[in-house]
């Protein structure tokens, strides 16, 4: 666990950004006129890092910030000079001027400064490889903000031309919602100072929610799943609305190359980018030799990155150093080939493009859509399949059904359901309907594989809800026939008594709970709790069809889904919209099925090195 004067250092990550965007500056103006100069060999490259836990594994494979003898980076013939970069401006004026070849980043931010870097073209940007996911962002709310849909006409604090822009920008287009649709309050840094969202959210009561790092998040909430309760510094009612610990293809890191270096260079391209991912296998496996029985090499690689980073950044080994790489997610030779090579990827290189640079035109850092590059390396060549141990790496299933649904049944039961719900949506059936066809529910199909696609770490919920009209129709002719339940009034203004107290035929639970003790059962012909759980068995048939017509959808257009992640749940009569139907129409609306994008304990995904 980080601990918070390590967020005063943090916010260098994009400092430099933002210190000059208080208005809608173009990125261009922000950079400054610098003249094109030539990368000066590879004799010794300058390579930027930034503080975050993949670049840990850049330290690991040059031996420190100078290629060390015996290293992995040595071993391939490089000579790096690694050099901090979190001043992401002036990264972009020594990669422009010659002085380095690189720009190391976000691919948001590589979008913020694609404009730039691509007028001239020799320094048009190639994304040269994905370093990491990020797990370790996070959207914190007040408690009046439940799920994303509801960031519609919120108060949003986030820091200018950081790597929440990006993330917020996601969530508004995941909930069908703009800019527009949202009031921005802007902070200066990313944390650690007044003028930080966190500082802001704690002495702002108008500010809905925050976007922070890992730290800022569990001073304010305490955890994940948990929620502030004024004590020990958390906010009273604040909760982590989204997190890119579940939208997890949200933040992606990303080494980007100038093509006139990549043309004239290939070779010594394609050993940077094989020398880095060999680096992140050897970090994963010391990782978990540490997690189980320790490992002083990962100690000793700890102790690197808090000597480069200075004792400010990580004043700790145990905790601040592991939980800089804690926070993120390797994604190794597997997730680049899927990142650059799957077709249909909706968190591919193609979805990225786009988005970052829709952003990029949306926030005016760029009037011109200048695209990046895609990696031209051959992921399938020697140097990668005859060098690497981790290529044929099988995605299995993310998630341990049984689990997931456990997780599912004892979140409802805890009524925790609605706290741990990102997103939610219904769609609407007729009676007897059995079958979903992607002519007419096409978009909402659409949506779920999205969802999926970018929320990674998140469960999707397919809940089949049935009306309640025949059962309660049967449990009062049930409870008459057997004289527990007594009426009064005149016809259509009966008020009903059971065992001598009056039953609200609105109270759906407290009734259903009553026909499961079978208080209405031994009445010839008619059984209203048969009748209950032969609704809730299909409202369980009706959720598993909606699942396959899912996956089918996805499956014609080319679309990977882990089936893993679609949890199909009968829900029955429990939770009607309309509790005690007066018409067909009004019987129609509680016959849907609703999906839910469901945060869950890390406990019910199964391990592995990468994510991807």
């Amino acid at each position: 666990m980080r601990k918070n004067n390590l967020i005063t250092l943090l916010a260098a990550l994009v400092l430099g950004m933002a210190a000059a965007s208080a208005g809608e500056e173009s990125f261009r103006d922000l950079v400054g006129k610098v003249s094109i100069g030539e990368v000066n060999g590879t004799n010794e490259v300058q390579a930027p890092f930034i503080v975050w836990g993949g670049d840990v594994a850049t330290f690991h494979a040059n031996g420190g910030l100078k290629t060390a003898p015996g290293s992995i980076y040595q071993k391939q013939g490089l000579n790096l000079k690694l050099v901090p970069g979190d001043n992401f401006i002036q990264q972009v004026r020594d990669y422009l001027s010659g002085k380095s070849p690189l720009l190391r980043g976000t691919f948001r931010m590589m979008g913020m400064a694609s404009e730039v870097i691509g007028a001239d073209p020799r320094t048009k940007g190639v994304v040269l490889f994905q370093l990491t996911w990020s797990a370790g962002d996070h959207a914190v709310a007040r408690q009046n903000i439940k799920t994303i849909k509801e960031l519609k006409g919120a108060k949003v604090c986030l820091q200018k031309g950081g790597p929440h822009e990006g993330l917020l920008d996601d969530l508004l287009h995941d909930a069908g919602l703009s800019w527009r649709d949202i009031t921005v309050v802007w902070a200066k840094d990313l944390a650690g100072t007044d003028n930080s969202p966190a500082a802001m959210f704690r002495k702002d009561g108008s500010i809905d929610v925050c976007f922070v790092i890992s730290p800022d998040m569990l001073g304010l909430t305490s955890g994940l799943q948990s929620v502030g309760s004024g004590l020990e510094g958390t906010v009273k009612g604040a909760r982590v609305l989204a997190s890119t610990a579940e939208r997890s293809r949200s933040i992606a890191d990303v080494y980007v190359v100038r093509k006139d270096f990549f043309d004239q260079n290939r070779q010594w391209c394609e050993k940077f980018a094989a020398g880095y991912l060999k680096a992140c296998e050897e970090v994963v496996d010391l990782k978990k030799q540490y997690e189980a029985k320790g490992s002083k090499p990962f100690e000793a690689l700890l102790t690197m990155a808090q000597n480069i980073y200075g004792k400010e950044v990580l004043p700790t080994i145990e905790e601040d150093a592991y939980g800089l790489i804690l926070d993120c997610a390797f994604v190794g030779h597997p997730g680049n080939v899927k990142f650059f090579t799957a077709a249909n990827n909706l968190s591919g290189f193609e979805a990225f493009q786009k988005s970052a640079l829709d952003l990029a035109q949306t926030r005016g850092y760029a009037k011109i859509r200048a695209g990046l590059l895609p990696s031209p390396l051959d992921w399938n060549s020697q140097a990668f399949t005859g060098y690497l141990t981790k290529t044929d790496v099988e995605k299995g299933q993310r998630f341990r059904a049984e689990a997931v649904l456990n997780e599912i049944e004892a979140l409802n039961a805890g009524g925790n359901l609605d706290t741990n719900t990102i997103y939610e949506f219904s769609i609407n059936f007729k009676p007897n309907q059995q079958e979903f066809s992607a002519v007419e529910y096409g978009m909402e199909f659409q949506k779920v594989a999205e969802l999926s696609a970018k929320y990674g770490n998140a469960v999707v919920a397919i809940r089949g809800h049935s009306d309640p009209t025949k059962i309660l129709l049967e449990t009062i002719q049930a409870g008459l026939k057997k004289g527990v339940l007594k009426k009064t009034g005149s016809s259509g203004n009966y008020t009903y008594y059971l065992n001598g107290q009056q039953l609200d035929l609105t109270a759906t639970e407290k009734l259903s709970s009553s026909i499961a003790r079978g208080e209405f059962d031994g009445v010839p012909g008619v059984n209203p709790r048969e009748t209950m759980q032969a609704a809730l068995n299909l409202s369980r048939k009706r959720a598993e069809a909606v699942k396959a017509a899912v996956l089918e959808y996805a499956k014609t257009r080319g679309l990977n889904m882990d089936q893993s992640q679609i949890q199909p749940v009968g829900v029955g009569i429990t939770e009607p919209v309309i509790a005690k139907p007066a018409s067909m129409e009004e019987a129609e609306k509680n016959m849907r099925v609703e999906f839910r994008l469901i945060r869950v304990k890390a406990e019910v995904m199964n391990e592995s090195d990468f994510d991807f």
